[in-house]
This record gives structure tokens, C-alpha cells and sequence, in this order.
């Protein structure tokens, strides 16, 4: 999930809706609400914001700073126009890139993980045995091949194995990939993406790589993921028939 502050609702809207055609929920608020939901969120909430989009705004600067206090995840500055001394103020403020509008979803998905793989909190692809999964927007891959998902799925197999060994609750999921806000979906949606998905990974993987424990939720059992299927066993009789 993404957050924008940005001033603009008609923005707002636009990035919203460029956004969510790359699979990436956005959560906006105008810059006077946002410094309330940034103190008052829960660290499940902040965990899963994959970047701070700081558009159109008074003290631009001060809400970067009070960002990089609360969060690790990398920060965009979005400017109708740019000087130096503004951009350098946003950089020393805590900014780590500074874009100039309009701006492409996909080119904001790649900077993001430009400023991921510089800050090593995760790499341009993370392969797990026979599965590459990548974080710009690109399908993943399995034994080389593009492994070619709807778009919700393709979220939630990059969530999970952005946090692989580790269990992640059916909220977290839902958050990820629709955001903290949306009212008109509900949670379960989550338990029938999830089933499709490992369906699709058992038949391409030969064996299911997601585990389900209740009260847990789900994860990548990497020595799972990594696993080969076992040969189909052959009997005396087939290994010497001519």
C-alpha cells in the first residue's frame, strides 16, 4: 500500500486510479489530517505502507521529517516544480527521491524499489528455489518463465514473500493489497485469492509453498517454496520393460 498527502483531491483521484491498474492500493489524505492517522496508526498499519508519496503541501519538509521518525519506507516528494534549494530541503528532511509531476505509476513503482534495493531493505527480485519474485510490477517467474497472475494475486505472492518465514494475518493481506480504507470489500475476499493462488502454485511448483495455521494466518515456508517435487516412483517391472 501506498499513502499520498497531497492537498489536491483531483490528484488524489488520479493517482488512486493509475495505482490500483499496477495492483497498488493508495491511501490519501489531505496534508491536515495526515500527521493525526500517522501518530494515532498502529505499527500493522505502518508496516505495510510501501511508500510515502508527499505531493502538494504546506511544510512539505516538516511532514517528511515526522515520516522518517514514525517509518523506514522510502519517501517520495512529488513537485509541481522544483528548485534547488527546495529539493535539497526535501532531501535533508528525510525525502529520498523528488519527482517532478505528472509522473507515471510505473516509473514511481521503479523508483520506489530503486530506493530499496540502495537501502538493501530488499533486493530488485528475491528467488526462492524455483520461484523469482519481483517487486516493480513484473510477473513472477517460475524455473524462468514468466508465471503470469491476475493482479491481486500477483500483490499477495509478492507480500508474502516479502516477509517469507514469517506469518502474516489475513488482515495484513487484505490491507496490502486493498488498503486500510476500503469498506467495499470485504476481509474474506483474501481466503478465495489466496486458494486460486496456491492452486496455481501446486500445479506449476508440483507442491503447495503457502501454509495457512489459524489464529496465524499464512506464509512462505521457504523449505517448502525451494523444494523440488519428488520423481514419481518407478517399480522393477517399468525400469526394465523394453
Amino acid at each position: 500500500m501506498f499513502v499520498l498527502i497531497d492537498q489536491n483531491e483531483l490528484v488524489a483521484t488520479g493517482f488512486s486510479a493509475s495505482l490500483a491498474r499496477e495492483g497498488v492500493p493508495l491511501a490519501s489524505f489531505h496534508p491536515a489530517e495526515f500527521p493525526q492517522w500517522l501518530h494515532s496508526a498502529q505499527p500493522a498499519d505502518l508496516q505495510i505502507v510501501e511508500a510515502f508519496l508527499v505531493g502538494s503541501c504546506d511544510h512539505a519538509e516538516a511532514l517528511s521529517k515526522s515520516i522518517r521518525r514514525n517509518s523506514r519506507a522510502p519517501i517520495i516528494a512529488l513537485r509541481d516544480q522544483t528548485t534547488l534549494e527546495s529539493t535539497l530541503a526535501l532531501f535533508e528532511a528525510g525525502a529520498d527521491d523528488v519527482v517532478r509531476k505528472p509522473v507515471n505509476a510505473r516509473e514511481l513503482l521503479a523508483r520506489v524499489e530503486a530506493v530499496r534495493r540502495r537501502a538493501r531493505l530488499e533486493p530488485e527480485a528475491t528467488a526462492i528455489g524455483r520461484l523469482k519474485v519481483y517487486f516493480d510490477g513484473r510477473y513472477p517467474e517460475i524455473d524462468d518463465r514468466e508465471f503470469a497472475l491476475p493482479r491481486r494475486e500477483r500483490r499477495i505472492l509478492e507480500f508474502l514473500v516479502l516477509h517469507r518465514g514469517k506469518w502474516v494475518t489475513k488482515q495484513q493481506v487484505f490491507a496490502a493489497t486493498y488498503g486500510i480504507f476500503d469498506d467495499e470489500v470485504q476481509e474474506s475476499v483474501v481466503e478465495s485469492h489466496i486458494s486460486k493462488l496456491r492452486r496455481k502454485l501446486t500445479a506449476s511448483l508440483g507442491h503447495d509453498p503457502i501454509e495457512s495455521r489459524r489464529y496465524l494466518g499464512y506464509r512462505i515456508d521457504v523449505v517448502r517454496a525451494a523444494a523440488r517435487p519428488l520423481a514419481p516412483r518407478v517399480t522393477l517391472h517399468e525400469a526394465f520393460a523394453i
